[in-house]
Parts: C-alpha cells; sequence; structure tokens
C-alpha cells in the first residue's frame, strides 16, 4: 500500500456529506465511553450460550499480543515473552537451542557489518576454518582444553559406523587454526598476522539455557593474531576492546564498563584477559559482553609458531583472540526493552 495522496475535509464538510446519505449520524463522547466502563470487581457480563468457556487468565489471554509479566514481577518469563512475542526467538526441539528469526538475524546483520568495518580499519581480514577439531589436536594444550572439557560436543559415529576416533565440534577455534598459523609464518616480514572468522561454535552448556545469553550453539566472530612481541600484542588486545565497546556504546546504545578478569575468571590459556561488561538495571546484574585475551606465547609454544626475527634469531610468536557474540542482541534487549515489549536502537530497528 503507497499513500500518493492525501486529502483534508472539515467537520462541517463531512456533516454536509453524511446527510446526502439520509442517515442520522451517530456521535460518541469517547470520555463518555470511558466513564462507563465497569467498575473495578464488578462482575463480567454473561457469556452466550455456546460461547467457549475461559479456563482461567491465560487461556483467555492466549491469543493476546501483551506482555503477562513486568521486569519486575518475573524477570525471566518477562523475557521470554518479550523475545518470542516480537518474533525474534522461536524455541527448538532440542534445549538450549534456537531459532533466529528474521528480526533477529537482522539485528545480528548490522552488528556484523559495524563490527566488521571495525575490524578492517585495524587491518584484520576474514578467514574459515571447519569446525571440527581432532581428539590428539584438542588436548594439545591441557589447560586450555580443561576449561572446556564438560562443555565439548563429540562426533562418535556416521551412519551406523563407529568412527576410529572422536571428532570435537570447536568450542573455540585456537587448536583448530594455530597448527596452520604455524606452517604460514616464517619470518618478522609475515607479522603480525590479523585474521578473524565469523562462524557458529557449540559449547553443551548444563547450566539453565537463556535465548541469546547462554546457549548451547551461538553465532559469533573469533579474532586470532600473531605478533612480534608482547607489547605489540598488548596493544591489539586492546584495540579490540575498545572496537567492542564501540559497537555497544555507538550502535547499541548500552553503556559498558572495560576492565580485566581476575586470574579466575580469565580465559584458559591466556595470560590476561581484558573485557567490557554490561549491567542490567532491573535484575541488579552484570552481562560479559565480549572479550579479549593475550595468550602470551602460551599456544605458539604448543604449536610451534616461531618466526625468524631481525635478529637471526627464531622466536615464538605472540597471540592474542578476542569473541563477540549473539548475547548482545540478549543484553541489548534485557537493558532497553520495557513492560510493553522489545525497544530497539534506531541503527538496528528493522521498522
Amino acid at each position: 500500500m503507497v499513500n500518493t495522496e492525501t486529502t483534508a475535509i472539515t467537520k462541517e464538510d463531512l456533516m454536509r456529506v453524511i446527510s446526502l446519505t439520509g442517515r442520522e449520524p451517530k456521535i460518541m463522547d469517547f470520555a463518555d465511553v470511558a466513564s462507563a466502563a465497569p467498575a473495578e470487581g464488578a462482575k463480567p457480563a454473561q457469556q452466550p450460550k455456546g460461547a467457549p468457556k475461559q479456563k482461567g487468565a491465560k487461556a483467555a489471554n492466549a491469543d493476546q499480543r501483551g506482555i503477562e509479566y513486568t521486569k519486575e514481577q518475573n524477570f525471566s518469563k518477562w523475557y521470554s515473552q518479550v523475545i518470542t512475542k516480537s518474533e525474534l526467538i522461536e524455541y527448538y526441539d532440542i534445549s538450549g537451542c534456537y531459532i533466529l528469526r528474521p528480526s533477529a538475524f537482522f539485528i545480528w546483520e548490522q552488528i556484523t557489518a559495524y563490527c566488521d568495518g571495525l575490524f578492517k580499519q585495524h587491518g584484520v581480514e576474514n578467514v574459515y576454518f571447519p569446525m571440527f577439531v581432532t581428539e590428539a589436536a584438542l588436548n594439545k594444550e591441557k589447560s586450555h582444553v580443561a576449561g572446556f572439557t564438560p562443555e565439548v560436543a563429540w562426533v562418535t559415529k556416521s551412519g551406523q559406523s563407529e568412527l576410529p576416533e572422536p571428532i570435537a565440534i570447536r568450542p573455540t577455534s585456537e587448536t583448530i587454526m594455530y597448527p596452520a598459523y604455524s606452517k604460514w609464518i616464517r619470518s618478522h616480514r609475515d607479522l603480525p598476522l590479523l585474521l578473524n572468522q565469523w562462524t557458529n561454535v557449540v559449547r553443551w552448556e548444563f547450566k539453565h539455557p537463556t535465548p541469546f545469553i547462554r546457549t548451547r550453539e551461538f553465532l559469533w566472530q573469533e579474532g586470532h593474531t600473531a605478533h612480534s612481541t608482547s607489547e605489540e600484542a598488548a596493544i591489539f588486545q586492546h584495540k579490540m576492546q575498545e572496537v567492542y565497546a564501540r559497537v555497544y556504546e555507538e550502535l547499541l546504545a548500552c553503556p559498558v564498563v572495560r576492565g580485566r578478569k581476575s586470574t579466575d575468571e580469565r580465559f584458559a590459556g591466556a595470560q590476561d584477559t581484558a573485557t567490557v561488561e554490561l549491567y542490567v538495571p532491573v535484575s541488579g546484574r552484570g552481562i560479559q559482553g565480549a572479550t579479549s585475551h593475550h595468550l602470551g606465547q602460551n599456544f605458539s609454544k604448543m604449536f610451534d609458531v616461531q618466526f625468524e626475527d631481525t635478529d637471526k634469531v627464531r622466536k615464538h610468536a605472540w597471540q592474542t583472540s578476542w569473541g563477540l557474540s549473539t548475547r548482545s542482541i540478549g543484553s541489548m534487549i534485557m537493558i532497553h526493552s520495557d513492560n510493553k515489549g522489545v525497544i530497539l536502537p534506531p541503527k538496528v530497528a528493522k521498522f
């Protein structure tokens, strides 16, 4: 439907047009209508015979599009209704996995485009690595794997045949990407190597799943870089932390706190983890928005990522990894939306 013309008519002319029909218009005063509404506590009008019986508030409101819970009353149920009634999420047969409907994927497209543009300003290039990793490669970095062991999903069969060895579905891609880095990096002239991939990962969470926030499969980007010095890696780590802060503040209109993870919360295998954290006022809880890790030489020693420096001495590279996921959508919804439904910042709103 397209509106190509607009016509205005006065009240007097409208009455003249109605008089030509030979009908007497009925003038309604909506203030009178409101005052005639049933008083609170009055009995509802009796339903006509044959009308379907109401079985309580839930059944009576089954078709309504409104939100039945407030953020203050029941934050969890409010959130679930907001994301389903706004047609962002559809629940799926497998617990912890969800369907991103067009409106939700539109938001993710805006995030990826904005984020990717900032990455490219820093010289980052996009690649794609396979989603499977052998058990031997995954076990090569013990402390790293220990942080993900309960969450790793394994493929053990092909059709009806058992595989010779189980294959893991990536929870993250350090152990998939770094064997290739060891082949590609030979000299200081090959550094810095700045690569990123937009992909999905699987982490078989056993905690209570929450759409966008904590899911067993999710979409994200993961960047992995190699540098000739620790200082250069640290600078790049914090550049990516600032990219994430800009995504939240400039695109999603969410304030963040920039900080560092404690030793206990640090990414497995990292020597330092920078983070941007969000705060949800109603629940009083913080949400991790994105992280950027200085990996030191932990992985380069495990996967033999070495380069010949300008002094002709072979050295292990210093590395970083960093990621932002579809959790950003859920965080934004929790912060902005109200008891009437979803509120989206203009830059990611489809309508």
